[in-house]
């Protein structure tokens, strides 16, 4: 969380003070209802829906979708595993994709995966990178699949002008405490298509049939779940919300000063970004010649006290540790693991996705900040330069 202060307070003790805490609770002024509308325009679409995480607003996108048993869901091959565990929460299975040099799901490899079954594409924006939206976008036109876009790590985000999430059927937000903007954890589904969304308002909370806009609905009532948000979430995030755009102006603009000041370096080169305007510069990524120079690079970083790591050691966010996934564990029961139907064919193996791995392996992430000075940013560049020249005459002299 970037930024968070007496204006939350204030916003959390007004909703104490109402004491309706609860959304639906009788003649309250929802906090709630207020923030989805705010939400949607600022992501620029017809509706939100705010609910208790990132994977809740994934899983509540797939049910809006009508995603099921025996569907199939392309995901990347980086990204948090949450990604390819919402698909299993709806019963269909995840079919894991190359990336490309932007860190962002390979359009082309996408559509190598699309089979039959495939009901829907899910770029997912890691480190707020938007992905090739355009070419996702016809693949999925061509095959006619949905495409339900995981923003979760690009709130506020844009591709060409229009907000990340807004391009798909869906899109997936979260304000988890590590992300931009924050209620510690909590997220939203977006959509503007009314269908999606009335499901996806049921499958959220088990008790839709009961609340006041229950006669408003034209989808009849299944058994949902329960991720609803609560009034004190959706007070904080009323805040958050009025500082996203200072927030990302001041990433956005250490990120433009680290790439000026870096571009030239011969140690490595800047990994494209889609759209430089969109992205939200939570990072800037440099791409290396091979893995052990990306290592050594790090490890230069560390000494001279500059935080910097590799894709390729997140852990939880590359494909081939995510256990659950890859052994086929996708429930609780036996009966409800969607691996188990006869119909599924999806194989999974550690060295699935070699482009990913190699390409992670050779990337370094530097995180950029909203609250450095330009004579901090400059110390960075000052020291990358130094890390850069230190593996550089290592390289040389072991003829590498």
């Amino acid at each position: 969380m970037y930024a968070i202060g007496q204006e939350e307070i204030d916003a959390v003790a007004r909703v104490i003070r109402f004491g309706k805490l609860f959304r639906h609770a009788p003649g309250a002024d929802s906090e709630s209802n207020q923030f989805e509308l705010e939400w949607a325009q600022t992501i620029g679409v017809e509706r939100a829906l705010m609910v208790t995480s990132g994977t809740a607003a994934l899983i509540c996108g797939l049910a809006g979708m009508g995603v099921g048993p025996g569907d199939e869901v392309i995901v990347p091959a980086y990204t948090f595993m949450a990604s390819a565990i919402a698909p299993l929460a709806v019963g269909a299975v995840p079919v894991i994709a190359e990336i490309d040099e932007s860190l962002t799901l390979d359009p082309a490899d996408a559509e190598r995966k699309i089979t039959p079954r495939t009901k829907a594409i899910m770029p997912v924006y890691m480190r707020g990178l938007p992905a090739d939206l355009d070419a996702i976008l016809e693949v999925a036109r061509r095959h006619n699949v949905a495409v339900i876009e995981d923003a979760c790590q690009a709130v506020g985000g844009s591709y060409k002008g229009k907000r990340l999430g807004s391009h798909g059927e869906t899109g997936a937000f979260s304000f988890n405490y590590y992300k931009n903007i924050s209620c510690g954890e909590g997220g939203a589904v977006v959509t503007d298509d009314e269908t999606v969304y009335q499901r996806a308002l049921i499958f959220h909370d088990g008790g839709a049939a009961f609340r006041s806009n229950a006669a408003e609905m034209k989808i009849p009532f299944f058994a949902g779940m329960n991720f609803r948000t609560n009034e004190i979430l959706a007070a904080i995030m009323r805040v958050q919300l009025t500082r996203l755009d200072d927030i990302l102006e001041a990433l956005r603009a250490e990120k433009r000063f680290l790439v000026e000041e870096l571009r030239d370096c011969a140690a490595f080169t800047l990994s494209p970004v889609r759209c430089v305007e969109g992205d939200c510069a939570s990072s800037l990524a440099l791409l290396f010649d091979s893995p052990k120079e990306a290592e050594a690079f790090v490890a230069a970083l560390k000494e001279l006290g500059v935080g910097a790591m590799s894709p390729i050691n997140s852990g939880r966010h590359v494909y081939s540790n995510w256990s659950p996934i890859l052994e086929k564990r996708g429930s609780h029961h036996e009966r409800l693991n969607p691996y188990n139907y006869p119909d599924v064919k999806v194989e999974y193996a550690p060295d699935m996705c070699p482009r990913t791995l190699d390409i992670l392996a050779r990337t370094v992430d530097l995180s950029t900040s909203p609250t450095r000075s330009k004579d901090e940013s400059a110390e960075v560049v000052k020291k990358v330069r130094q890390a850069a020249e230190k593996i550089g005459r290592v390289s040389a002299a072991s003829g590498a």
